[in-house]
């Protein structure tokens, strides 16, 4: 396992994380909580030493099972988590003092320690980066020794652009993978020069880059892949980050030449990610040993061509660029 600076926080971790939306068992279909834990002591013998949570995800389920690993295992992890989702509505106005100090006792509770690691604004609305005053409630937390440091996960790269002009912003969480690559062109640079450490979230395009999906396959009732696919239920981008079912699988049947013989479409995928410095950590779902193991292995394959990276990016650009890359 590789390990990267996060931001300024003197912290160095995994580039492969743990993303622990799916073992909150509310958006992926089901799960057994003993399965998730052994997925997360599996990453932890991995090398891995990131997690990233939420409190809305099972209703705050993936943080207590966290927290039971925790125990266990004290002074291991960096475990980031997010609030803002809980808001219903969920408007910019929401995001102020007393639901924000809320939300952050209740993940001290759920996660059973004394300060969040990482507290991140959960994609909130964009008018929110344009309210100093929702980030000076953040560094009161921070001086309150409630939160140790905080960022943002952004749905846009203008949100992105907008976030990392707030000093105390350390990191920020936007959806990278190979069907998305406009953080490369206009959001990479800017991270790199203010210091700031990028999480790279859904990076297998909701399992569509892990190779394994068909257009025959059946995604449970409770699986956002089936609910969710033109932004019922929230953003659009969030499912097969926002590209065309039947696009995205075509790209991922051109893209699946480009693998190298020694790796999975999966981890080809988390590998072209970590070919971009300015990219901290990959934090890939698992739901099994088997998936987080696979996942972590691929910050031990060989890093990528030049003709590999141009072939893979020539696919984008003439099936997805035009469907999402204004968009996001």
């Amino acid at each position: 396992m590789d390990y990267r600076d996060l931001g300024r926080t003197g912290w160095q971790i995994s580039t492969i994380g743990f993303g622990a939306w799916a073992i909150g068992g509310d958006a992926w279909g089901k799960t057994d909580d003993a399965t998730s834990l052994a997925t997360i002591h599996t990453a932890i013998d991995a090398g891995v030493n990131f997690i990233d949570t939420a409190d809305v995800y099972g209703d705050g389920h993936s943080e207590r099972l966290i927290a039971q690993v925790l125990r266990e295992r004290p002074g291991e992890i960096v475990v980031a988590t997010k609030a803002g989702r809980r808001l219903n509505p969920h408007t910019a106005a929401g995001y102020n003092r007393q639901n924000l100090t809320a939300f952050v006792e209740r993940s001290l509770r759920n996660l059973n320690t004394e300060a969040l690691d990482l507290l991140q604004l959960h994609c909130p609305p964009t008018e929110v980066y344009s309210m100093p005053e929702v980030f000076e409630v953040l560094d009161n937390l921070v001086r309150s020794g409630k939160v140790r440091y905080y960022g943002v996960s952004v749905e846009r790269v203008d949100e992105a652009l907008a976030a990392i002009e707030y000093p105390n912003v350390q990191s920020v969480q936007i959806i990278f993978n190979l069907l998305r690559y406009k953080p490369i062109e206009q959001f990479f640079a800017a991270a790199k020069a203010k210091r700031v450490g990028i999480l790279a979230r859904v990076p297998l395009a909701s399992g569509l880059l892990s190779g394994k999906i068909t257009a025959a396959t059946h995604f449970e009732a409770s699986d956002h892949r089936n609910y969710n696919r033109h932004g019922e239920s929230f953003d659009q981008g969030e499912t097969f980050s926002g590209v065309d079912y039947a696009t995205g699988l075509q790209a991922v049947e051109e893209l699946r030449a480009l693998v190298p013989i020694d790796a999975s479409m999966a981890q080809f995928a988390l590998r072209w990610i970590l070919m971009f410095d300015a990219v901290t950590t990959a934090i890939p779902g698992a739901k099994t040993p088997e998936q987080m193991r696979a996942n972590a292995a691929a910050a031990e394959l060989t890093p990528l061509d030049a003709a590999t990276m141009a072939q893979a990016q020539a696919i984008y650009d003439r099936l997805i660029r035009p469907l999402v890359h204004e968009r996001w």
